[in-house]
């Protein structure tokens, strides 16, 4: 019953997150761009960071919480000022509107929205298939993870999300693009084939989250650091703001997902996840700041294999010291087993009850 419960949560939320974005639209042609239009777009915002309260589930709530909590917050903010992904020429239509404010979505046809463009390929490719099986085969390694070392059973943890992600993202970019004619913004491209950490995070990791926070953190930030420290250096602080936005937003998603009941609960962050976006935005600034330094002068470069393993082990190593510890305080993991029993066993009751009917006819 719980996870009936929670699929009817579920439902609910994201109905109410549809109803709130036809508002938000209506707005949209009322009330022109500006700080009018902010102050009239509170209330919806106030809404989606309310609704993930209404979930509990990692599988179900976390999702929603980063969809509703944080990127649609962040969008509606951008359309407030006529920037963004919902801000156009000319205007979204509801349809459209709607999906791209409640998820990471961008469209596959032309400005017009009318005539489709290339052929995507499939999001189920070879190495997929490689992924799911891999995740499978990690889910027995839980069972006796008193067995391994503490940082061995936090890579588990960090590969089963990655890997889960992936798969949890091309199943919805093949659905979308089915049903309404729109992709996913790739939320991964590759991260493990980094050779800096400005390649990584810039590039490669939270594709969709780095273009959310550019517009909103990153360039207001830049443009005042650029009348105190010039062009050049404006940058730096733009890229430490950005990378504590980003921990601040991860410890409200953990607060979501750590949540048992469904009510308000006292939030007490563990701020390792902050630490964590912190340390990463002073050396990506510190990278940054270096590059710039030496930008025309004879510069000797480091192999592209040594780059390749600096990054991978500083990131696994940072992750698994500040950002993996912090969602095991969540009980994430724990969790996420118990939901996957459950849902089983409602797999297992519906089917039993529609066979039970089919006897009966």
């Amino acid at each position: 019953m719980e996870m009936e419960g929670e699929i009817k949560n579920f439902i609910m939320v994201w109905s109410v997150a549809s109803a709130t974005m036809c508002y938000c639209h209506r707005i949209g042609k009322l009330i022109p761009e500006g700080t009018s239009r902010l102050i009239a777009l509170f209330p919806a915002i106030g809404i989606l960071l309310l609704l993930p309260l209404r979930l509990i589930s990692v599988h179900l709530g976390g999702p929603s919480a980063f969809f509703l909590g944080w990127l649609s917050t962040f969008k509606l903010i951008l359309f407030a000022f006529g920037k963004g992904p919902l801000s156009s020429n000319p205007p979204l239509s509801l349809p459209h509107f709607v999906p791209i404010a409640c998820l990471p979505i961008k469209f596959e046809h032309d400005p017009k929205h009318q005539i489709p463009q290339k052929k995507h390929k499939s999001p189920f490719s070879y190495a997929s298939t490689s992924m799911v099986i891999i995740l499978a085969a990690l889910i027995p390694l839980y069972g006796k993870k008193e067995y391994f070392h503490p940082k061995f059973v936090f890579f588990l943890y960090g590969l089963h999300m990655y890997i889960g992600l992936e798969f949890i993202f091309a199943t919805v970019s093949a659905a979308t693009r089915k049903l309404i004619g729109v992709q996913l913004e790739p939320q991964f491209k590759e991260p493990y084939l980094c050779t800096s950490l400005q390649d990584f995070w810039g590039r490669r990791w939270n594709i969709m989250v780095n273009r959310v926070l550019h517009p909103t953190v990153y360039d207001p930030v830049k443009n005042l650091s650029a009348r105190v420290l010039g062009r050049k250096w404006a940058p730096l602080p733009a890229i430490l703001a950005s990378f504590a936005v980003s921990g601040m937003m991860h410890e409200l998603v953990f607060y979501y997902i750590k949540r048992e009941k469904r009510t308000w609960e006292v939030w007490e962050p563990s701020w390792d996840a902050t630490c964590f976006f912190l340390i990463h935005g002073v050396c990506v600034a510190m990278e940054v700041g270096i590059k710039k330094s030496l930008r025309g002068k004879k510069q000797w470069q480091v192999p592209r294999v040594l780059s390749w393993m600096l990054t991978l082990l500083f990131v696994l190593y940072t992750a698994m010291a500040f950002f993996l510890p912090a969602l095991a305080r969540c009980r994430v993991y724990e969790k996420a087993t118990r939901e996957l029993t459950a849902l089983t066993q409602f797999l297992m009751d519906v089917y039993g009850l529609y066979s039970l009917q089919g006897s009966h006819k």
